[in-house]
């Protein structure tokens, strides 16, 4: 697919700049920062949508963790005594 960029001239010496000091092209630094700015947000768009998904499971069950408990397990990650995820609970 081919498409066409315009930008203001202010912004293509920036990338020409910094494209000079990467040794790589213009097109390159582009591309890696549209490629970046997209895996960007699809992280947070999955991210929110787990979010809803998790908002209406609990709507549905009433099931949840405290805020303290979820501490306190996250507290034990990458010590010798790593608990097991607490069980939710209404």
């Amino acid at each position: 697919m081919a498409t066409s960029l315009k930008i203001d001239d202010t912004l293509k010496s920036r990338v020409q700049r910094l494209a000079s000091q990467r040794r790589r092209s213009p097109h390159w630094i582009m591309l890696e920062a549209i490629e970046q700015y997209v895996e960007r947000e699809e992280a947070r768009e999955s991210f929110k949508q787990e979010a809803l998904a998790s908002w209406t499971a609990y709507k549905e069950s009433g099931q949840h963790l405290r805020g303290e408990e979820a501490r306190a397990w996250l507290s034990t990650w990458g010590t010798d005594d790593e608990q097991v995820v607490p069980e939710c609970h209404e």
